[in-house]
């Protein structure tokens, strides 16, 4: 259970661009059921109370953010994003370097993930918060994992009995995860999300089963399959 002197933060990297999504807009500000999608994401992050506040990282170009009227929240935090995810949530946590301790608990959640379960969040929160590393939201592979060689051909059937796709919030102690991204920088090594910066320390975060319909937008049919999802979650009370 979160200890009473824990404190937690979250950091929303949202500087990217989106090419994927094959328009000009930033995919986070695309139209989702009325809204844009960083608002659906932002207002359910503010539902969760234990947020001391939440950080978002945007593009210094980004001529958007004014529309989301979550940022008018004094719970939300503008810092500016970088070249690349890792760069826009170190710049996150920079922002907070005066507002923290050392083991206060950050949560990175992707802003193009807006179908985020509040009871998702509060578990990985008590869960993660009894766990020495921390953990992150995944859920495990339900389908036949095939390896490609170079031609393109299948060149062995992978064994999927302990595989997971990686999701988030992903959670961790704010002194581990900025040395974990610091180091990775440094040493130029990839990065594709925050619990492979913390792995390269040596340490071993938990998973935590999380909801399938907790998709990332990433390209243009993936929006009428978030919008089915966040209309479900509304009529069962789930969100």
């Amino acid at each position: 259970m979160p200890l009473a002197t824990d404190q937690y933060w979250c950091v929303v990297p949202a500087a990217g661009v989106g090419k994927r999504m094959g328009v000009n807009t930033p995919k986070q500000y695309l139209p989702l059921a009325g809204q844009p999608i960083a608002e659906h994401t932002l207002n359910t992050l503010l539902r969760v109370s234990l947020f001391s506040g939440i950080v978002v990282a945007l593009s210094e170009e980004d001529a958007y953010w004014q529309q989301c009227s979550a940022f008018k929240s004094p719970r939300i935090l503008r810092c500016m994003g970088g070249a690349e995810r890792y760069h826009s949530v170190l710049n996150g946590l920079l922002a907070l370097e005066d507002k923290v301790q050392p083991n206060d608990w950050i949560l990175v959640h992707d802003v193009a993930r807006p179908c985020v379960r509040v009871s998702d969040i509060q578990r990985l929160i008590t869960q993660a918060s009894e766990h020495p590393v921390g953990g992150i939201l995944a859920t495990p592979v339900r389908d036949t994992m095939k390896r490609a060689n170079r031609a393109g051909e299948i060149s062995e059937t992978v064994d999927r009995s302990n595989l997971w796709h990686a999701l988030t919030p992903q959670m961790f102690r704010y002194a581990v995860l900025r040395d974990a991204i610091e180091q990775g920088l440094s040493q130029h090594r990839p990065m594709t999300d925050e619990a492979s910066a913390v792995e390269a320390l040596g340490l071993h975060p938990l998973l935590i089963e999380g909801s399938v319909d907790n998709i990332k937008i990433t390209h243009p049919q993936d929006l009428p399959l978030a919008a089915l999802f966040l209309q479900q979650q509304q009529a069962q009370g789930q969100q």
